[in-house]
């Protein structure tokens, strides 16, 4: 594995620290009036999620790692378990539902995802950035409510509840952003 110097560090790098995987989340380059220059780097643990934040010196060696990532096509869940199939070899590999985390609701069936390996480990799973949703509940168009920007609450056919705009009806398909939970636009 390639080692890279500390003031190398970016946002979205792996490194093997302190015996784990980590990735960059964020990156302060700080140059102090007296002293060295460092790198205040905050972490998160690719494998647990815990949150560290460390110092890195232009002279500290630090050992980038390069992830594997894979277009995988969701199955189906039992028992907490994720089931996905390569596309291009057919083979089949079951993740545990909590990779995901609140995103969960959002995997559909037959979705391709990429998730991202370091050997035969996977660590994480990303799904696609806009999901494709239909409302299930909402309070009914107001007329002369749509002049100021207003939102109202909707829940979606995942279960997920959302804030969406007032010309939003119910059984209308839309589309929301996985990362941030927002709607996005009308399907």
């Amino acid at each position: 594995m390639p080692k890279i110097n500390g003031n190398e560090i970016r946002p979205g790098n792996v490194l093997e620290h302190d015996g784990g995987l980590w990735a960059a989340v964020k990156v302060d380059h700080v140059k102090p009036g007296k002293g060295g220059a460092f790198a205040q780097v905050e972490l998160k643990n690719l494998r647990d999620g815990r949150k560290l934040n460390e110092r890195f010196r232009s002279a500290d060696k630090v050992e980038q790692v390069r992830l594997d990532i894979k277009d995988q096509q969701f199955l189906y869940e039992t028992d907490g378990m994720l089931t996905f199939m390569d596309t291009e070899s057919f083979e089949q590999i079951e993740l545990p539902a909590d990779l995901l985390g609140e995103r969960r609701p959002f995997l559909q069936d037959g979705m391709t995802a990429h998730i991202e390996y370091y050997g035969a480990e996977a660590l994480s799973v990303q799904l696609p950035q806009k999901v494709v949703c239909q409302v299930v509940e909402t309070e009914p168009v107001v007329k002369g409510q749509t002049a100021a920007k207003s939102f109202k609450p909707a829940v979606l056919d995942n279960g997920v509840r959302i804030m969406v705009p007032p010309f939003i009806a119910q059984d209308e398909k839309i589309v929301v952003h996985t990362e941030t939970f927002e709607y996005s636009e009308r399907a």
